[in-house]
């Protein structure tokens, strides 16, 4: 009786075991990273930088699959579906999580919130509208009236239909009262060469993309959406204080995972990020393009996305924004 005691008492501490052994096993073979954008965008560059951290602490490839379209829709619906066992990745953006939900909601079957484990913010950055450097304008006051002198408007380049530069865009419009055309891209690196080199004469953008091209005077910045003006550009006045509050956002970026994925994985994930943010690569990349690290995880991150969603539902129904 005693020896059947044992053996009971010692299987079930197996099978107990059992899940843990597993999931201590994770991750036993590469993980694959889907970035809904283009390859060469910032958004794209710094998920690399971040896989390539994360890899190395975890001690596995992070593979990069880039899936852009239908403002970063496509490739957050992919992640949506895929197994909950920690091999697939999203980088998680406000266009796809936030936007997206709302905008596309009869394209999309997926939820931010009830689809995803949301394991970090990675980065948050405002934007800005920036214009050719031979473009008449100075200031936003001086764009507004070079809208107003041309019947047809002004173009403004994004990095996509639905994406936050296309809803600042038409809010732009709606605030100042002028016809905006708006040129969408399938990414923002594309449409930032366009914009310097004078073919679309302005864009609206992420200070992670665009600083780069500020330092060196490849584009005029003329508002950010923040609240308060930029420690790294303490020229360039906010949209608030030049009497547009309504154009206050901030973007951001994060890592998240399918729905129903394992605590512990999560978990590790979140160790992995934070290792990743403590690199010296990560935080000079993040220094030269004037953006600031997430510092929100797990459930807190769980809470900031399905506020985001609330928050930009409104905005994406006022803004009058269409998928075409």
């Amino acid at each position: 009786m005693i020896a059947r005691r044992s053996l009971l008492a010692a299987t079930g501490t197996a099978l107990l075991a059992a899940p843990a052994l597993g999931q201590a096993a994770w991750p036993a073979r590469p993980i694959r990273l889907v970035i809904p954008f283009a390859t060469g965008g910032t958004t794209d560059i710094i998920g690399r930088l971040m896989a390539d951290e994360m890899g190395r602490f975890l001690g596995q490839t992070i593979v990069v699959d880039n899936r852009p379209g239908a403002g970063a829709t496509l490739g957050t619906g992919l992640v949506a579906q895929a197994a909950p066992d920690g091999y697939t990745l999203l980088l998680s953006t406000i266009s796809g999580m936030a936007v997206g939900n709302t905008l596309y909601r009869e394209r999309i079957t997926w939820d931010a919130d009830r689809d995803f484990s949301h394991v970090a913010m990675l980065l948050g950055t405002p934007y800005l509208l920036v214009v050719n450097p031979r473009f008449p304008a100075q200031t936003l006051a001086d764009y507004v009236a070079e809208a107003k002198r041309r019947p047809q408007g002004l173009e403004f380049a994004t990095s996509g239909v639905g994406s936050v530069p296309h809803l600042l865009g038409l809010r732009l419009a709606q605030a100042a009262g002028i016809n905006l055309t708006h040129i969408p891209y399938r990414g923002g690196s594309q449409a930032a060469t366009d914009v310097i080199a004078g073919v679309v004469p302005s864009m609206i953008d992420s200070l992670t993309a665009a600083s780069a091209n500020m330092r060196v005077n490849a584009v005029r910045a003329l508002a950010f959406s923040s609240p308060a003006r930029i420690a790294d550009f303490p020229d360039v006045p906010t949209f608030a204080e030049l009497g547009m509050p309504q154009l206050n956002a901030d973007g951001w970026a994060g890592l998240a995972a399918p729905a129903r994925t394992p605590r512990p994985v999560l978990e590790r994930l979140a160790e992995a990020v934070r290792a990743a943010q403590a690199a010296p690569n990560i935080q000079r990349r993040f220094a030269d393009t004037a953006t600031q690290p997430g510092r929100v995880f797990l459930d807190d991150a769980q809470a900031f996305v399905r506020a985001e969603v609330a928050a930009w539902a409104d905005v994406v129904r006022q803004s009058g924004a269409t998928m075409d």
